[in-house]
């Protein structure tokens, strides 16, 4: 059985030139926001890794085939379409026999980009430990991934209604590098401080591609989380937006909300709370996470 992988023209290009590819997910198209702002934010961080000289590839199952790269036809019709299967680990191998249509979290985008041969991976922020784990065993897939699967992955660290401590305690444990991006705090989504340290700190590019390259050389699994605090003028506070994280836990565990929903639903509420910032910090993170990993993806492509 062979994988059926299919590279938009651009991809194709830029693999038969060995040029930079920064994979992009594409959950945050289909369950991150309404259309059409979702596909407007999606061809808007399309074109800052384009900007900053290297290729997007937003990676989708459609019809069971793994796509790497979208058109903006498929990026519209993906937008727009309904009952979209969010894809991990467990469930991607099954979507794409079955014919199925659906869009791939970190983890899936990962193991996606890996067949793709595509190192580097820029992300708004990745899963982790949920809060109450140690009762419901609540684990995001992503952490387990970043422990097998030789990607970079760029993110504003761990999403904010996460349990961050236990989510650095499983990476360490994982043996996961991960790498705070010019500053010694982790980063929390939304506010550039989780008053947690982090394990390491690197200050440009070059020396986050040349740790890729020797986690390869000494035969190590598994990829390296490269933590990209929020821009200044675009983030929230750690200490405003706290309290309205907990507020939509509450709602959550008042409204018995669980699982895969449980995230969407969060992220939703605290839109509604913080009247539409969450959502612009958002933008904004993921934008500048995707010119690092273009940064990173350039590198890469020149030690090659």
């Amino acid at each position: 059985m062979t994988l059926p992988l299919e590279f938009s023209p651009e991809i194709a290009t830029a693999r038969a030139d060995g040029a930079p590819v920064v994979a992009l997910e594409s959950t945050i198209i289909t369950h991150g926001m309404p259309f059409p702002q979702n596909v407007e934010t999606a061809a808007l961080v399309e074109a800052e890794v384009r900007a900053h000289g290297a290729v997007p590839a937003t990676i989708a199952v459609m019809q069971g085939k793994l796509h790497i790269g979208l058109s903006e036809a498929q990026l519209d019709a993906l937008g727009q379409a309904q009952g979209v299967a969010k894809l991990s680990r467990a469930d991607l191998a099954a979507c794409i026999a079955a014919g199925g249509t659906g869009a791939t979290t970190v983890a899936a985008t990962m193991i996606c980009a890996r067949a793709a041969g595509i190192e580097v991976f820029a992300t708004g922020g990745i899963g982790g430990v949920h809060r109450g784990a140690e009762t419901s065993f609540d684990i995001s897939a992503d952490l387990m991934e970043l422990a097998q699967t030789p990607v970079t992955v760029v993110a504003a660290g761990a999403k904010a209604i996460l349990d961050l401590p236990k989510t650095l305690e499983v990476l360490e444990t994982q043996g996961v590098p991960v790498i705070s991006y010019r500053q010694d705090d982790f980063p929390a989504f939304w506010s550039r401080s989780s008053g947690l340290k982090a394990p390491l700190r690197m200050d440009s590019a070059a020396q986050i591609a040349a740790a890729h390259r020797m986690r390869a050389t000494l035969g190590l699994p598994g990829g390296q989380l490269v933590a990209n605090p929020i821009p200044p003028e675009a983030e929230i506070p750690r200490a405003e937006i706290m309290p309205v994280v907990e507020a939509a836990l509450a709602e959550a565990e008042a409204q018995g909300i669980s699982a895969k929903a449980v995230t969407p639903f969060l992220l939703q509420r605290i839109f509604e709370l913080t009247g539409g910032r969450s959502l612009s910090a958002n933008i904004a993170l993921v934008l500048s996470n995707a010119r690092l990993a273009a940064a990173i993806a350039a590198e890469l492509a020149r030690m090659r």
